[in-house]
């Protein structure tokens, strides 16, 4: 099992609350150690306009009690993990991705003290999921997002095969199964006014779409015999049709891009639609890049 740490971010909101309780069980889990991270400014912590070295000691204390706290709480709900605390003055989202370039998985709630209650993602969750060097988790979802099994989108772009291998993974360190789940689009064309358009044969894709699934999952597979393994292909958009899936799953997992994206972009609009929509904690599984 890959036992690099996991870094969660925490500033005292419900929603880190939330995040600092799957890291530290999570890293019990992996038998991992655990970096809890609150980066601070003086508008965060609502203090006043600042007024010298009293102002900042004030600022930094109150930092360092809210990382103490958060250790403690992460201490008692994985007693056996390593954990260790960090309160930095700068930008949260900036420290965090910073922080992924050493291949830890960078975990992170929906949205955070900052945030408009409206809103369905944090600024900080989406730019951490967006620009991160390596994997992220957000937890969202509901409150029972600890059952079920791990859902992965497959849609056959490398970015899926290695969603594919760290969904295994997943569902080895959890022992639960595994539902490989495939979204795609029917083809309808016209050709011109005056001709019958093309519409595809529906159950003949579909049959073509899960052999392709059957496929993609089987080269990674065979080296988890002990996970079940469910393969799903529906017609629909892979962001809707999983997050509809998240209803009953514990955690999601899909790559950073899939078929469809531009090579530019740095997540593409599936996981984009996840973070904001899943009823499950979603992890975007990309591979470490320095």
């Amino acid at each position: 099992m890959d036992t690099r740490e996991l870094i969660v971010g925490v500033d005292g909101s419900p929603e880190a609350e939330r995040a600092l309780a799957w890291a530290a069980t999570e890293a019990a889990r992996r038998r991992s150690e655990l970096l809890v991270v609150h980066t601070y400014d003086w508008y965060e912590l609502e203090t006043q306009t600042p007024m010298g070295a009293p102002f900042a000691d004030e600022v930094r204390r109150r930092a360092d009690a809210l990382v103490a706290e958060a250790v403690a709480t992460a201490r008692r709900i994985a007693p056996g993990v390593a954990v260790r605390g960090q309160a930095m003055l700068g930008q949260a989202a900036h420290t965090l991705v910073t922080a992924s370039a050493d291949g830890a998985t960078i975990v992170v709630g929906n949205r955070g003290r900052g945030g408009v209650r409206s809103l369905l993602l944090g600024s900080v969750s989406q730019k951490v999921a967006v620009h991160a060097h390596g994997p992220v988790v957000i937890v969202r979802g509901r409150p029972d997002a600890d059952l079920g099994d791990i859902v992965v989108g497959v849609d056959g772009s490398p970015q899926s095969q290695h969603a594919l291998q760290a969904a295994f993974e997943e569902a080895v360190i959890h022992d639960v199964g595994l539902v490989a789940v495939r979204a795609y689009s029917l083809l309808a064309t016209t050709y011109a006014p005056y001709m019958v358009g093309y519409v595809e044969d529906p159950h003949e894709r579909w049959e073509a779409e899960m052999a392709a699934l059957r496929d993609d999952v089987a080269t990674v597979a065979e080296k988890y015999p002990e996970v079940p393994v469910s393969h799903i292909a529906v017609e629909g958009h892979p962001g809707v049709v999983l997050t509809q899936r998240s209803a009953e799953a514990r955690l999601v997992v899909v790559g950073s891009r899939g078929h469809g994206g531009f090579s530019g972009l740095l997540l593409g609009s599936v996981g984009l639609h996840l973070i904001h929509h899943a009823q499950c904690p979603v992890l975007i599984a990309r591979p470490v890049t320095r």
